[in-house]
């Protein structure tokens, strides 16, 4: 278990110790694909940690449609927003894949914060990039045309959870086009049109719940 927590951006600083003082407050939880930890507007209760699988954040707009605003893989955090500034959870997350995180509730979770400055500052860090992240993708949806913002998308998705081999990097995770659409704030229809195109010009090929971008043919 120790080895699965040095894998995360937020702990792998810490030593033996601390890590063996944040297990003995953390519980483990193994969770089915499509399973809800939490929805948009619940009373946030815990911080969570992924360990292995994948998590999607998304909110629900009026009518009921669905909007993703980030993709978890093992080593990534969240659920800190709700703890630290007590309002209702911003947006929900559901499982995409069988998955496994480290629950810490809120009061140890705050206790954490007190005794390791260092999480605390990683937290600020994290959120920082999140608000970051906010601002360009406003940007990109004011100034991009829907091709450009796919592209961006998978290779936004290939930095930050690709594998590279060479030439090639490869996305495993079970998006579907309607979550592919949704991040890149375009219509199924016309991310349908833009993944086809690339496929045809073998920058992309799509797999059983994976994706894999030629780099060689991006540049050009």
């Amino acid at each position: 278990m120790l080895e699965l927590l040095r894998n995360v951006s937020l702990f792998e600083s810490l030593d033996d110790g601390h890590l063996n003082d944040i297990l003995s407050i953390a519980h483990r939880q193994t969770l089915a694909a499509g399973t809800i930890l939490f929805h948009e507007k619940d009373y946030g209760a815990a911080f969570y940690v992924i360990l292995k699988g994948s998590i999607k954040i998304f909110t629900r707009g009026a009518s009921g449609e669905e909007k993703v605003l980030s993709l978890m893989q093992g080593g990534d955090s969240f659920g800190e927003l709700s703890l630290l500034d007590g309002r209702p959870r911003s947006a929900s997350a559901r499982t995409l894949e069988q998955t496994t995180v480290l629950l810490v509730a809120e009061e140890p979770f705050h206790e954490l914060l007190r005794k390791h400055f260092e999480i605390t500052r990683r937290i600020m860090a994290e959120l920082c990039q999140r608000l970051r992240d906010t601002n360009q993708h406003v940007h990109d949806l004011t100034f991009l045309d829907s091709r450009t913002r796919v592209v961006k998308n998978l290779i936004l998705l290939a930095n930050r959870h690709g594998a590279r081999n060479g030439q090639y990097i490869t996305i495993k995770m079970p998006l579907n086009f309607d979550e592919l659409a949704q991040m890149a704030g375009v219509q199924k229809s016309v991310l349908a049109d833009v993944l086809r195109d690339v496929e045809e010009r073998g920058l992309l090929r799509l797999g059983m719940n994976e994706y894999t971008l030629d780099l060689s043919k991006l540049r050009n």
